[in-house]
């Protein structure tokens, strides 16, 4: 039963369950289970992994999620490269020939998909709505589709269309915006000084109007917004999101082991659920780490179960 879950998303250790975490998952029901380069080695081994976890559920839409970019975020680079498919190449390949990206982009998302679909994948946290913007961290790089901002845009509901059409759900990131951070979220805090009207007509205006079923958050800090918080811990930002920027649907914390949050694991659980997201996520599969943020999460609410219901109804 879907109302029985938590509302966090954990990462597992190795190309299998092992006892403790079989055990973690039938004790914590978290919402869903998010998949690394760890945990693929091959279709077989994945869809064996896969299979497992859903049926510790007994539920085969079980959400299973991974970051398949391309390029230099490939988890299924075991499997499949797909090192030379960045965004940049398909954002470039849209402003130069949208007859040739149309046909390229579509081979590229339904081979993606066919091997998500192949090892019980649903979930690809996927397009990356971020902005290519001179001097910035490399941590976005080619993983945006390009410095312009209808490039972007476009290119995202395209992503979006297509993976919906081969029943796999997307996860549009970092919302609202990380092209402007100067350094990498994963090591330090990174804070925006551009103005709310810079910010409004550029990097968040993209994330307008897209259809996806969820958002992940970026950890950085926008100081015309608000000085003392990162999107995730943000309320007034969140508040933005939800109002300004209308996005209605399952907003999901980027992964809240990462060094941009200053806080222990709890105070970074909590924090971000009192801030507004509806599903915390934590990626690096410590089991210690992981039942504190299972104890901090609470059993979903009926917006995140209604909005899980539409996300069955994209396998179907």
């Amino acid at each position: 039963m879907i109302k029985n879950r938590r509302a966090f998303i954990v990462g597992i250790r190795s190309l299998r369950l092992s006892k403790e975490e079989k055990i973690f998952l039938k004790t914590y029901k978290p919402w869903g289970v998010i998949l690394f380069l760890r945990n693929i080695k091959s279709i077989k081994q994945t869809k064996n992994l896969t299979d497992s976890i859903k049926n510790i559920f007994k539920d085969k839409n079980y959400p299973i999620l991974i970051d398949q970019e391309g390029g230099k975020v490939n988890r299924l680079s075991n499997i499949e490269s797909f090192d030379n498919f960045t965004s940049e190449f398909f954002g470039n390949l849209y402003e130069q020939d949208k007859m040739k990206l149309n046909i390229i982009y579509k081979f590229f998302v339904d081979r993606t998909s066919e091997l998500l679909m192949k090892t019980g994948i649903n979930i690809n946290t996927v397009p990356v709505l971020d902005i290519r913007i001179n001097g910035s961290s490399n941590v976005i790089g080619s993983r945006s589709f390009s410095k312009n901002i209808n490039t972007v845009s476009n290119m995202g509901d395209l992503c979006i269309k297509l993976f919906h059409a081969n029943s796999i759900a997307t996860v549009i990131k970092h919302i609202p915006g990380h092209g402007q951070a100067k350094v990498d979220s994963h090591n330090y805090t990174p804070v925006v000084n551009k103005s709310l009207l810079h910010l409004s007509k550029n990097d968040f205006i993209v994330f307008k109007n897209k259809k996806s079923l969820f958002a992940m958050t970026g950890h950085l800090v926008f100081n015309k917004i608000d000085q003392l918080n990162t999107v995730t811990h943000s309320k007034k930002i969140i508040d933005y999101i939800r109002k300004k920027i209308g996005f209605k649907n399952i907003l999901i914390s980027d992964d809240i082991s990462m060094k941009s949050l200053k806080k222990d694991i709890k105070t970074n659980t909590v924090k971000s659920f009192e801030a507004g997201c509806n599903i915390v996520l934590h990626c690096n599969g410590k089991l210690n780490e992981m039942q504190i943020v299972a104890k901090n999460s609470p059993l979903l609410d009926p917006f995140t179960i209604k909005k899980t219901s539409q996300f069955y109804k994209i396998l179907s």
